[in-house]
């Protein structure tokens, strides 16, 4: 059965933009310029994507405003605005526990829980995200959108990989059973 995955990059202090919802830090320390990282193996393993309207905004106003990045996965985009369904782009206003069972019974591969703060607030509070792999990135922004909101509940993890290039650390964690 797939796995919902929030793969994503914070700042070393645990933001995931900055104040403005800025990406341009999103590198490593130039140890290894030409280090691909762990997205293109990653991106093999995901077949469907989750984004809020924030972030889809953001890819295609700012990030690849003139081609759709994430061709060939079936993206779903958690929006009350009504839009018209692409080729592969699915706008939904779907509660998000029906939204992932319909998404895990189909099969195939992962889900990528591709942010932004608000649909990660939003898993997180409804126990959806089966496994965490957080880039740290080499950088302390001091303000930004935070990755994690302040909960009233511990979530207790554990620990199950870790890898690091070009002064990027991914932490891979599963929520302790």
């Amino acid at each position: 059965m797939p796995k919902t995955v929030l793969y994503i990059a914070m700042s070393l202090d645990g933001y995931l933009a900055d104040p403005q919802g800025g990406v341009d830090w999103l590198g490593g320390d130039g140890s290894a310029p030409d280090a691909m990282g762990t997205y293109p193996a990653f991106y093999e393993t995901i077949d469907t994507i989750l984004l809020g309207w924030n972030t889809y905004e953001q890819v295609v106003t700012q990030l690849s405003p003139n081609q759709w990045p994430y061709e060939g996965k079936q993206t779903y985009v958690l929006t009350h605005r009504e839009m018209e369904n692409r080729p592969g782009i699915s706008f939904t206003d779907q509660p998000l526990p029906q939204l992932v069972t319909e998404l895990k019974a189909k099969g195939g591969q992962d889900i990528w829980i591709c942010g932004g703060a608000g649909l990660v607030r939003s898993m997180l509070e409804l126990h959806l995200i089966d496994s965490f792999r957080i880039s740290v990135i080499p950088v302390l922004l001091g303000d930004g959108i935070p990755l994690f909101p302040k909960r009233g509940e511990a979530l207790p993890l554990q620990l199950s990989g870790i890898s690091q290039e070009n002064g990027i650390v991914e932490l891979v964690y599963e929520p302790r059973k």
